[in-house]
């Protein structure tokens, strides 16, 4: 009880705290938002990259060579950062020291990504990659579903998709053994399987490394007749 009231204290704090001006989180500019607009336009500048997959690729490509041989199940992903300085330091305020003040900024960046407006528009339901029920009980917020909520609200569903076990952290480990972590790690409720048939979904996940968890969560989907899924990211790393 006392855990649960000390959270809620912190988060309102949080709350107050993105309210009112206050310094820049990476230039340190008084007054500010979380993020002012002179480092978002420093640090987060549209870049071009895979449709498919979300690395960058040089100009006037549109599907690298690696997505063209092995085409990943979701049909579309959009990143809006390189997941590199100072993107991976509000990542980790975020996610690890229990900072969920930063969702508000980080959605608001994802949304002015070109063609993102576009997908979440075009979907039918917006679906953030769940945790699982001890991560979330560790962290006390999933970071995606705080994304999804501030990008597109009513559309949002944090129950269709389920995390049905927990997983060792991908962070750790190569490609191969991350696919194989998470097979059978996600599933659709029942209960929502039969409204998901036929429909267009935008999956919400705060870091594609691999994209083998949102490979994992996308082919739960397919499962249950989603026609078609653009995995949207806030930051996409270099690897593949």
């Amino acid at each position: 009880m006392l855990f649960t009231g000390l959270t809620g204290i912190s988060r309102r704090l949080h709350t107050w705290a993105n309210q009112v001006p206050s310094q820049c989180a990476f230039c340190h500019t008084w007054p500010s938002q979380r993020i002012c607009n002179a480092c978002v336009a420093r640090f987060a500048q549209p870049a071009t990259r895979c449709q498919r997959c979300a690395l960058r690729v040089p100009a006037g490509v549109e599907v690298c060579g690696a997505c063209i041989q092995t085409p990943p199940s979701f049909d579309a992903c959009i990143a809006a950062v390189d997941y590199a300085y100072p993107w991976a330091d509000a990542l980790a305020q975020f996610k690890f020291r229990g900072d969920p003040g930063w969702a508000k900024a980080l959605a608001t960046l994802m949304r002015s990504t070109p063609w993102m407006e576009p997908a979440l528009e075009a979907a039918d339901r917006v679906l953030p990659v769940p945790l699982s029920t001890e991560r979330l009980r560790v962290r006390g917020f999933n970071q995606s579903a705080l994304l999804a909520r501030h990008l597109v609200g009513p559309k949002t569903d944090l129950h269709a998709l389920l995390r049905l076990h927990a997983t060792e952290a991908q962070s750790s480990l190569p490609r191969a053994q991350r696919l194989r972590n998470l097979r059978g790690a996600f599933a659709v409720e029942p209960s929502r399987a039969t409204a998901l048939r036929g429909q267009r979904v935008v999956l919400i996940d705060d870091v594609m490394t691999t994209g083998a968890t949102l490979q994992a969560a996308t082919l739960a989907l397919r499962e249950a007749g989603v026609t078609h899924v653009t995995a949207a990211v806030l930051a996409r790393t270099g690897l593949d």
